[in-house]
């Protein structure tokens, strides 16, 4: 009787567990081949600035577009983990920005590339103060005729766009791309729980196991990062942002829950922020499938150039 026992336990364990893994692997499918641009084929200036109230040193990329200007600028963000210069999801929005007559600074975060600091133990409000710091660069170089600056974010660092906004007056309006509008904790557990499903755990079975999951990652894997960001919330930010703003959700996106997002900022009803959701796109807001093969979906270009030229 007890054997029996063990081998039904053991072919639960197997159908709940192996075959839908394994089936996972075998079934995956080949990524697409993305139209990207190179690092090396763009213009840019190598500039250096500094976080004056922690004394980091944060270095950059500026991509200026052809004329005397002026121009709007904006300062860009990246998401979660340390950047590169060869991001090429970044490259892709900076070359479309910069072809069409917007300024762009892109600040190497702190501890990555040629930037000092480390990104691991840094709160959003100290990136968000590396970020105003790359804003006071800008205003401080007489020769750039800058009409306006804003900022630009890609998922974390769009996250965390109307706090920053929130700690000066300076900033004439962001754009979040990406960046959800719940609490961080709550969004580690949804990217947890789609990142177990993608490799093949059925849904009863990642929902379960994605709390473990997150709090491995909160509390052992990356604890210093998590007792600096754990607790943030953006709605409070948002609630009090004063520019204007641009969201942007991919509805596939398995990293953030785009639609509770986007329903979130709605829900505040503020006429200063503009919500737009994506059929077909995930995180990276890329064309769907059959309609192109651009990282970034044209009519998200578009929108962003448009939004920030105020056409």
């Amino acid at each position: 009787m007890k054997m029996k026992i063990v081998y039904l336990v053991a072919l639960i364990f197997v159908i709940l567990f192996v075959v839908p893994v394994l089936f996972a692997q075998i079934s995956e499918t080949q990524s697409r081949e993305w139209e990207l641009p190179n690092l090396d084929e763009m213009s840019y200036s190598e500039v250096t600035f500094l976080n004056e109230g922690q004394d980091i040193q944060l270095a950059g990329m500026l991509f200026m577009p052809e004329g005397e200007g002026p121009f709007p600028a904006v300062v860009y963000l990246y998401g979660s983990g340390p950047s590169s210069r060869e991001n090429r999801w970044m490259l892709t929005l900076v070359k479309h920005l910069q072809e069409n007559g917007i300024m762009v600074l892109v600040p190497d975060k702190r501890g990555s590339s040629l930037s000092e600091g480390d990104w691991r133990t840094a709160s959003f409000e100290d990136l968000g103060r590396d970020a105003l710091a790359a804003v006071q660069f800008l205003k401080g170089q007489n020769e750039l005729l800058i009409t306006d600056i804003g900022l630009i974010g890609s998922s974390q660092g769009g996250h965390i766009t109307p706090l920053i906004a929130g700690l000066s007056s300076e900033i004439d309006f962001i754009v979040n791309l990406s960046g959800t509008a719940v609490p961080i904790r709550e969004q580690l557990v949804y990217e947890e729980t789609h990142n177990l499903r993608e490799m093949g755990f059925l849904p009863v079975v990642s929902d379960a196991l994605a709390y473990p999951a997150a709090w491995s990652i909160r509390e052992v894997r990356q604890k210093p990062l998590w007792d600096a960001i754990g607790d943030y919330d953006p709605m409070p930010y948002w609630q009090k942002l004063e520019v204007n703003a641009l969201v942007m959700y991919g509805i596939d996106d398995t990293n953030i829950p785009a639609r509770k997002s986007a329903a979130l900022l709605n829900s505040l009803q503020k006429s200063n922020i503009t919500v737009q959701l994506y059929e077909g796109s995930g995180h990276d807001l890329e064309s769907p499938v059959g309609q192109g093969n651009t990282i970034i979906r044209q009519e998200v270009l578009d929108e962003v150039r448009l939004f920030i030229l105020n056409e």
